[in-house]
């Protein structure tokens, strides 16, 4: 068995390392990632497709004077263990451990921050552009996804490098393979690259043979070279690279040590934009994640030996039962479409394309096109519902205000992993949904306090005639619930009792509905009584029972799984003050002003006191000081 790893602290130790003992190290590497995200969950299939690759880069270029950025951030577990890592691996992703994703502050190796996708060839270009105007010499080396491709700020990265000229190397890891099955224009051409290996063998002799006709005068050398172009938009699909600006390299074999090397160095001689165009098999070297690539793109526990994941409960998930809703709606509703940004799988949509495949669109890493394509389809009497993680919907911003609201037209958006998602960390948290979205007219936004609530309120946003945003949360709420039998309409704007309390009054959206009513319930054990309201609803919001709330009650607790700027305390606040009522005293419990880093989630609300036990601490100290005069809002 070789030590190679053991024994590696640094890059530059892969200099003395021979191709055949690099390749041993490469077994080492993956039989480490393996065993760790096996553990602690993570981006398994997509880190082992490029450890050949990250060997090579590492191996001709010098980081961290050479600037590596990674795309999205999913393929960079190797590049972690190789640059001073390895022995802090086996706390990837958990809470004060290393981050699944390249941090700034976590090493100097990481030179740009990643999480969301298609970011790498703008942010490279960019430092490109600061080394030329300090006249330095380095390299900067853009690594992106051919599913990160299909988003179009890596089209506006490559266009204007292209433009600009300047010394830039875009490796494009091409695994035909994303978090779900890659889609679009893009996908097909890369696949027809594929199957062009003519391509290399005549960019490289077509000069040698043109060359050999005599020379007879400027005419036959000027219609030489329109040969020479001819025949390569002939033979190259890798012609588009190059009409953009770049020289083209590929397609490689990103699994071929000295080919890839061999190439590298090339990129690296040159002085121009360079595209190296690399073939790669996401999770190379364990069969399962191999047959199962999108099962292991991200993955929680696992068993080594068989790959199943290791299942911690069976009840279904708010994603599950909002892809069954989908599927019932549907059928109530001809005219609904379901729309997600290369997240079929993970917003639940899967089932849903299935049996619908006519009213399903994947439009890839779009999220901006994804809900202007929706307003579109909205205008003409469709009921769009576009499925993102909250965290993604941030790219559609403008979107959502410009082509849905204004328009007043009638969009869902369904947004998943909204609060706390754990273990990806502050790049996923869906931290600031409510605070964005609240300040947009025409738009409803509601929130439920667990999967059966999620279910009618995807059936009453079907009834309303304008947009409406629905959040929630990963994963299945603590208690449980009771799907009935048909889903219930929901009075828009309206909060429900859910507990009737005397001076003290909880008002909470999603998750920490649940949360509120055990904090009452510690509370209770002091001696203090607590009514709980669930608000359900952040816009319109209910000020009718606000209002009657603010004459009985002396202090109002408002709870929230989103950042405290701008969200539902903001809101209640704001509705007091304009009402000119003065009576309660108000704290606001959320998310802090700060990114909130990784850990589970349960780790993650203890730290922020946001868990029952933290709640009811921080309410008691509060009534505390609100009897002494000292209470602030």
């Amino acid at each position: 068995m070789t030590c190679y790893l053991k024994n590696l602290c640094s890059p530059d130790d892969l200099a003395t390392l021979n191709f055949e003992q690099l390749e041993a190290l490469a077994e080492e590497i993956r039989e480490l990632m393996i065993q760790t995200v096996a553990r602690t969950g993570g981006h398994l299939a997509s880190n082992l497709g490029v450890v050949e690759l990250t060997l090579a880069l590492h191996k001709v270029f010098d980081s961290p004077q050479d600037k590596i950025v990674f795309d999205v951030g999913h393929q960079s577990y190797v590049h972690k263990i190789l640059t001073g890592r390895k022995d802090q691996f086996e706390t990837l992703r958990t809470f004060k451990g290393i981050c699944g994703f390249p941090r700034r502050d976590e090493s100097e190796h990481d030179a740009f921050g990643a999480g969301h996708s298609s970011t790498s060839v703008s942010a490279a270009l960019g430092m490109a552009l600061a080394r030329d105007m300090r006249g330095e010499k380095h390299k900067v080396i853009a690594v992106i996804g051919d599913g990160s491709l299909t988003g179009g700020l890596a089209f506006e990265g490559l266009n204007h490098a292209g433009h600009l000229k300047r010394d830039l190397i875009v490796v494009l890891n091409d695994n035909e393979m994303s978090i779900s099955k890659n889609v679009g224009a893009v996908s097909h051409y890369l696949a027809k690259m594929r199957l062009t290996p003519t391509y290399s063998w005549a960019k490289h002799n077509i000069e040698f043979f043109l060359r050999r006709i005599p020379a007879i005068g400027d005419s036959v050398a000027n219609t030489a070279e329109r040969m020479k172009s001819s025949v390569k938009y002939l033979l190259v699909p890798g012609m588009f690279f190059e009409e953009l600006g770049f020289t083209y390299l590929g397609p490689i074999d990103g699994h071929d040590l000295p080919l890839l090397v061999e190439v590298m160095e090339k990129a690296k001689s040159l002085h121009t934009p360079v595209l190296v165009h690399v073939l790669t098999q996401k999770g190379k070297g364990y069969a399962p994640a191999e047959c199962r690539a999108d099962k292991f793109h991200g993955v929680g526990p696992f068993c080594v030996e068989s790959g199943q994941t290791i299942k911690t409960a069976q009840a279904p998930t708010y994603t599950s039962v909002f892809g069954d809703a989908m599927i019932e709606m549907a059928e109530r509703v001809p005219q609904l479409v379901g729309i997600t940004a290369a997240m079929s799988d993970g917003t639940g949509l899967d089932r849903f394309a299935a049996k619908f495949p006519e009213r399903f669109f994947d439009v890839g890493i779009a999220e901006q096109h994804a809900v202007t394509m929706a307003a579109g389809l909205a205008s003409q009497g469709k009921r769009p519902v576009v499925a993102v993680y909250s965290t993604f919907s941030q790219r559609a911003f403008d979107s959502l205000i410009h082509d849905v609201c204004l328009q007043k037209l009638p969009v869902i958006l369904a947004l998943d992993r909204a609060g706390l998602v754990g273990e990806d960390g502050p790049t996923h948290h869906g931290a600031f949904d409510l605070s964005f979205s609240r300040i947009i007219p025409n738009l409803t936004i509601m929130t439920p306090k667990d999967e059966a609530e999620l279910r009618d309120m995807l059936y009453t946003a079907l009834q309303l005639d304008g947009p409406v945003l629905l959040r929630y949360p990963r994963g299945r709420s603590d208690d449980g619930f009771i799907l009935g039998p048909e889903p219930n309409r929901l009075p828009v704007g309206k909060a429900e009792w859910l507990r009737q309390g005397g001076e003290l009054v909880f008002m909470a959206v999603g998750t920490m509905v649940q949360s509120a009513l055990k904090a009452a319930d510690l509370l209770s054990q002091q001696g203090i009584q607590a009514g709980v309201v669930n608000a359900r609803f952040i816009k319109p919001l209910d000020t009718e029972l606000l209002f009657q709330v603010a004459k009985t009650a002396r202090s109002i607790v408002t709870l929230e799984e989103n950042c405290l700027m701008g969200g539902f305390g903001s809101a209640v606040l704001e509705a007091l003050n304009s009402a000119g009522i003065m009576g309660p005293k108000i704290l606001r419990l959320g998310l802090p002003d700060c990114f909130v880093e990784q850990g589970t989630r349960t780790e993650l609300l203890q730290c922020l006191r946001l868990d029952p036990a933290g709640i009811a601490e921080q309410v008691a100290a509060f009534i505390g000081e609100e009897s002494h005069g000292t209470a602030t809002a």
